[in-house]
C-alpha cells in the first residue's frame, strides 16, 4: 500500500458498503447470486441501541438503574474487560456509529442489510455482542432483566420487520426457570428460529432444571445453539493467561467442549432425539479431537453412560457446526479430514461473525479446492436452511444482479 496516498475514512465519510467494497467484488466474481447464502453467526452492537432496549426492562427500579449507569465500562452489566478490539485499529467498530441511515426502517436493519449485501448473504442470524459477556455479571437478576429486554426489543423492532434477519434468542443460562419462560414467551415470535446458550457458565446442560426448556424448544421444532465465548478475569484457569490471544484460542473452544461432553455423557441426544443442536464460533479443530477422546473413553466405560446407544462420535456427526473461525492451517489434508470426520457436506454451516476482528467471508468456504460445488452450496446455505427450517429469502441485491445478467444476454 502506498502510505503517502492512504487516508482513513472520516466519520462523516464512513459507509459500510465502502468499507466492504472488496468483499462485494469477491461476491460478484464468484456469482453468489446463483445460490442461497445463510450466515448462522452475525453480530450487531446492541449497546448502540441501549437507550431503546432499556425501556423494555420490566422492573422499574432496575430500568432506572440501567438508565443511570449505562451498559459498558462500569455500567450495570460490566464484567472483566479486555483489549479484544485492538485499541481502536478496527475502525468499523467506532465509526459505524456515525454512519448515516434513513429514519426508517430501524437503523439496525439498514446497517445489517448493507453488510449482508456486500458479502453476498441472503439470510443472517443476528446475535448480540456485549451481551455475550452477561453471564459474567455478578447479579443474575441483571442478566435476566437485560436478556428479556433485549429479546423483546429485537423481536419488535428488527425481526418483525425484516425477513432476511433471524435470531436464536439469548437464554439467561444461570436461571433455568427464566430460560424456560423465555422459550414460552418468545418461541413463537416472527423471526425466532431457536435459542442460544452462551457457553461460559457455571451450570451443566444436563441439570434437570433445564429439561423442560430443552423439551419446549424441541416441541416447537426450533434449534438450540451453543455460542462460544470466553472469560478472563474471575476465571482461575483463564487468569493464568497473560495475553488475549491465549484466552481467545482456548476459551471459545473450551466451553463448547465442556457442554458437548456433558450433553453426550448424559444422553441428551437420546432424551431429545428431534432437538437439533448447533455449535457456533469455536472453529472446527476441536471436534475430531473430542470425537476420538470420547469414543476411546466410551469403549472402556460405556456402562457409565447407559443412555448412549452408539459411540459419542456417531451423535456428533449428526449435530451442526459453524465454520468461523475456521482454522486455515497450512496442511490442507488436515482440514479436509476434519470436514470428512464431521460430515461437513450436510452438517457444517457458514458463519461470518461480522463485524468482529476474526470474521470470515463466504470465500473461506467457496475457495476450498477439495469441496464439490454441491458441498459448497450446502455449507454456504443449504445446511442452515435444514437446521433452522428456513424459507429461502433472496436479497434484493441478488435479484437485481440476476436481472442485469439476464438483460445482458443476447436475444
Amino acid at each position: 500500500m502506498d502510505t503517502l496516498n492512504y487516508r482513513d475514512l472520516s466519520v462523516e465519510e464512513f459507509d459500510t458498503k465502502t468499507l466492504l467494497a472488496h468483499a462485494a467484488q469477491q461476491a460478484k466474481q464468484r456469482r453468489y447470486e446463483d445460490f442461497l447464502i445463510v450466515d448462522v453467526d452475525a453480530h450487531h452492537y446492541e449497546s448502540d441501541s441501549f437507550a431503546e432496549i432499556v425501556e423494555y426492562i420490566e422492573d422499574p427500579v432496575m430500568r432506572q438503574q440501567a438508565k443511570y449507569q449505562g451498559f459498558g465500562g462500569t455500567g450495570i452489566a460490566s464484567g472483566p474487560g479486555s483489549y479484544q478490539n485492538l485499541n481502536g485499529r478496527l475502525t468499523r467498530y467506532p465509526k459505524v456509529r456515525g454512519e448515516k441511515t434513513p429514519p426508517t426502517p430501524h437503523r439496525d436493519i439498514t446497517l445489517t442489510k448493507r453488510w449482508m449485501d456486500s458479502l453476498g448473504i441472503d439470510v443472517g442470524c443476528m446475535f448480540p455482542t456485549p451481551m455475550l459477556q452477561l453471564g459474567t455479571c455478578p447479579r443474575i437478576e441483571v442478566e435476566v432483566a437485560l436478556a428479556r429486554a433485549y429479546n423483546r426489543w429485537l423481536c419488535e423492532n428488527v425481526l418483525a420487520h425484516e425477513p432476511r434477519i433471524r435470531s436464536t434468542l439469548y437464554l439467561p443460562f444461570r436461571d433455568p426457570e427464566a430460560c424456560y419462560q423465555m422459550v414460552q414467551d418468545f418461541g413463537d415470535r416472527k423471526g425466532v428460529i431457536g435459542f442460544t446458550v452462551v457457553s461460559p457458565g457455571k451450570k451443566g446442560v444436563h441439570d434437570n432444571a433445564f429439561m423442560k426448556t430443552w423439551a419446549a424448544i424441541e416441541e416447537r421444532n426450533l434449534a438450540l445453539v451453543f455460542h462460544g465465548a470466553y472469560t478472563w478475569g474471575g476465571d482461575q484457569h483463564a487468569e493464568l493467561c497473560n495475553r488475549f490471544i491465549a484466552v481467545h484460542a482456548l476459551g471459545f473452544t473450551w466451553f463448547n467442549i465442556l457442554h458437548m461432553t456433558n450433553w453426550l455423557c448424559n444422553g441428551m441426544p437420546e432424551r431429545f432425539p428431534k432437538l437439533r443442536t448447533c455449535w457456533i464460533e469455536s472453529g472446527l479443530a476441536w471436534i475430531p479431537f473430542l470425537m476420538q477422546r470420547l469414543d476411546n473413553e466410551w469403549m472402556m466405560r460405556s456402562s457409565e453412560v447407559p443412555l448412549l446407544k452408539r459411540k459419542p462420535s456417531d451423535y456428533m456427526r449428526e449435530m451442526y457446526y459453524s465454520t468461523q473461525p475456521m482454522e486455515m492451517v497450512d496442511n490442507k489434508e488436515a482440514l479436509e479430514l476434519t470436514f470428512k470426520m464431521i460430515n461437513a457436506e450436510t452438517q457444517l454451516c457458514y458463519s461470518s461473525d461480522y463485524p468482529h476482528w476474526d470474521m470470515d467471508l463466504p470465500s473461506t468456504i467457496y475457495d476450498l479446492p477439495f469441496l464439490t460445488e454441491a458441498a459448497k452450496r450446502n455449507i454456504l446455505g443449504g445446511n442452515a436452511k435444514r437446521l433452522f427450517n428456513l424459507e429461502p429469502v433472496v436479497s434484493e441485491a441478488k435479484v437485481k444482479q440476476l436481472a442485469e445478467r439476464n438483460a445482458a444476454r443476447p436475444a
